[in-house]
């Protein structure tokens, strides 16, 4: 062979060896990047919010922040982890709830969570950046809040309050549905909807047959003060409470809301035979006998009259809105307005019952009874 063919051939050799080279480099590239794709995909899912927005979330969430206006949701992640310890941010009046309930002695970590510039309406992205939150929970129905979240780089899930009409055991449901579907190791939704659902059937059974004059007034005193008495109308958390044990809502003005300002003298137009005081307000029964607030004179309403002003029970959350404790609460209110009707109802031995099936949680019978009989009048 000439040398002339001998650098030739060495240099298609090289050639070749260069080619080879090239594609093997290339072929591992495309490898990497499939594993990198695949492992990605591992990390993350996407689910569809309650504002019906898809959203991508990491699959490890280890830090979580709720802002806006949905108030009982620290409360309900609390008991749905069966711990505080993911919960770095919520709203301010989240926390004044958690410190009066029974919520922070079961979890006391939850106090450590930061609510800096997070009133419950509005938020300071810039504090919220700094606890870092995998996720941030906020009210579907504000879009600004969900624009100015998802601006600002935090990964934004929509949490309705209002979508089920006021169904607190509909709203409830689909909250745990939600959670279970984003942290499916702690899926608890099948049992909450069979054991809720089996208590609003109860009650329906026992009060639809009541008979029409048989049948009780209520009104809501949602909050209270010397200068301002609101409830729940027509469309409300109250209205659905009594929809559900089958009584009368007295307040019948119409598309009014959970916020609606009254006077005493609708409420004695309407004269109420049961009042039920939330916790959203630290009067007690006794203020309404005793017209300690303001310059009110209830003495001319029946349910005072009567002796029938019941405070509403205080759970991990004021139970007036959805939350954990709304299956008792529904039993609880259904008793008080009914108690013949409920009689055989003992409703520390539910309470004890229902955290023990749904949420695998040892209350003692004081705990039990501290939800159903709370005190506020302590309150500051």
């Amino acid at each position: 062979m000439s040398k002339h063919v001998q650098r030739i051939f060495k240099l298609a050799v090289a050639v070749f060896a260069l080619v080879l080279a090239v594609n093997l480099g290339a072929g591992t590239y495309q490898a990497q990047a499939s594993t990198v794709g695949a492992a990605s995909t591992k990390q993350t899912k996407t689910i569809t919010d309650q504002a019906g927005n898809k959203v991508t979330l990491p699959k490890n969430i280890k830090r979580v922040a709720i802002v806006g206006s949905i108030w009982p949701l620290p409360s309900v992640m609390a008991v749905f982890f069966n711990s505080a310890d993911k919960i770095v941010s919520m709203p301010e009046p989240s926390m004044v709830a958690a410190k009066h309930s029974l919520l922070s002695e079961l979890y006391p970590g939850i106090l450590k969570a930061k609510t800096a510039s997070n009133d419950g309406t509005s938020i300071n992205t810039e504090e919220l950046k700094k606890v870092k939150p995998d996720v941030v929970f906020y009210g579907a129905e504000d879009t600004k809040m969900q624009q100015k979240l998802t601006n600002a780089g935090f990964k934004a899930v929509g949490i309705s309050v209002g979508k089920w009409k006021g169904n607190t055991i509909e709203t409830e449901n689909n909250w745990i549905s939600l959670l279970s579907q984003i942290f499916p190791k702690d899926n608890k939704a099948k049992i909450l909807k069979d054991y809720s659902n089996k208590v609003a059937k109860l009650v329906q059974k026992r009060t639809k047959n009541i008979k029409p004059a048989e049948r009780q007034s209520v009104f809501f005193l949602r909050q209270y003060s010397s200068t301002a008495i609101i409830t729940g109308g027509t469309v409300s958390f109250g209205q659905y409470w009594a929809d559900a044990i089958n009584v009368k809502n007295v307040v019948d003005i119409p598309n009014s809301n959970n916020v609606t300002q009254v006077t005493m003298e609708q409420i004695y137009q309407w004269n109420p035979q049961h009042i039920l005081v939330t916790n959203f307000n630290s009067a007690m029964p006794k203020d309404l006998y005793n017209n300690t607030v303001g310059n009110y004179d209830w003495g001319k309403v029946a349910a005072v009259k009567d002796k029938q002003v019941a405070k509403m029970p205080m759970g991990m959350y004021r139970s007036y809105t959805p939350g954990v404790d709304t299956p008792i609460t529904l039993l609880w209110v259904a008793k008080t307005v009914y108690p013949k009707q409920f009689k055989d109802i003992n409703l520390v031995k539910e309470t004890k019952a229902y955290y023990k099936k749904v949420f695998n949680i040892n209350l003692t019978t004081k705990q039990s009874n501290k939800i159903l009989k709370p005190d506020t009048s302590t309150w500051q």
